[in-house]
């Protein structure tokens, strides 16, 4: 099969391999999308770890066509997307306390293990969730980044009702994280760049009010989705005192931030690493209870042969998500 994989070199390319073998307790899907994710691109510029060669893509939407031995033949046939870690030891303190994220030993789809980015994959059946059936197979490559949002926002609650919110970003996680807030209560703002007048518009619909700056000291809540030195700067300098700072997007470098505005205002600081089993329910449920849109958000769907096409297209103004098919 052909797959999109990081290199023993360290360069990204399409190339040919075989298909990998079913073990016990594992299962074979036949990949319908896998949405590209910034860290993919973080990844291809060596700046999110990696053990290549490795296929990439980790936002997996696909069907179960093959079951290991001893498995539940229940899973064939069935729509479905999986959390992002293809192991971890499960003996540490972190996975003891159901925060298998955290495994110092975690190895994740698409990053140490073989992802998405290919006709099919094999990953753990402990990990797979059944697609509702309103949700396009396309669409569902965003229950992954809506897991990580659930993870950074709900567990715990990050945002009240009744609050003002702020999100900074108007990716696509900026976009989930404006719809949670909604969900939680939250009168909700957005801030972003010029060139985001695509996504700005997509946030407006959803019921955020756009702002072209961050008023300062205005917001109970900042919730920063960009990574951008710029965007965590006016985070800081936009929540209250007594506020809460939540960081979701990846910088993929080190950033100079005014961290004193944590001692002067006393602010909460808080974040979320990938997902979590119960981010991943929390995030099924907002979708079966049709209080989470994923339709739309998907702009573009190319072919894998298309990759290097694909990846330019994120982050661009004419994107919002953008996802490979085999």
């Amino acid at each position: 099969m052909i797959a999109v994989m990081k290199t023993a070199s360290g360069e990204v390319t399409l190339t040919h391999r075989a298909a990998p073998e079913v073990g016990a307790g594992q299962v074979r899907l036949e990949v319908s999308a896998t949405g590209v994710c910034g860290t993919d691109l973080h990844i291809a510029a060596d700046e999110y770890a990696s053990e290549p060669p490795v296929t990439m893509g980790h936002e997996i939407s696909g069907m179960v066509v093959e079951v290991g031995q001893g498995g539940d033949p229940s899973w064939l046939g069935q729509r479905v997307v999986c959390e992002t870690y293809f192991s971890t030891c499960e003996v540490c303190q972190m996975c003891r306390a159901g925060r298998r994220n955290l495994c110092a030993s975690r190895r994740s789809l698409g990053s140490f293990e073989d992802g998405g980015f290919a006709a099919s994959v094999v990953v753990p059946a402990l990990n797979l969730h059944v697609v509702p059936d309103h949700v396009a197979s396309e669409d569902a490559v965003l229950f992954e980044p809506l897991a990580c949002v659930a993870q950074c926002l709900l567990d715990p609650s990050r945002v009240e009702a009744g609050e003002r919110a702020l999100v900074i970003g108007p990716g696509v996680m900026g976009l989930l994280s404006i719809q949670v807030a909604l969900v939680a209560g939250a009168e909700v703002a957005c801030l972003g760049l010029a060139s985001d007048t695509r996504r700005l518009a997509v946030a407006e619909r959803m019921g955020a009010a756009i702002v072209t700056e961050a008023e300062s000291e205005a917001y109970d809540v900042v919730i920063e989705c960009s990574g951008a030195p710029a965007g965590i700067s006016a985070a800081f300098r936009a929540v209250r005192r007594g506020g809460r700072y939540v960081q979701v997007g990846i910088s993929g470098r080190e950033v100079t931030i005014p961290f004193d505005s944590v001692l002067y205002k006393e602010l909460e600081v808080s974040s979320g690493f990938a997902s979590t089993p119960g981010s991943w329910r929390r995030a099924l449920d907002l979708v079966s209870r049709r209080q989470i849109n994923l339709s739309g958000l998907v702009t573009h769907t190319l072919p894998l042969e298309r990759w290097e096409e694909a990846f330019a297209l994120v982050g661009s103004a004419d994107a919002i998500k953008v996802a490979l098919s085999p």
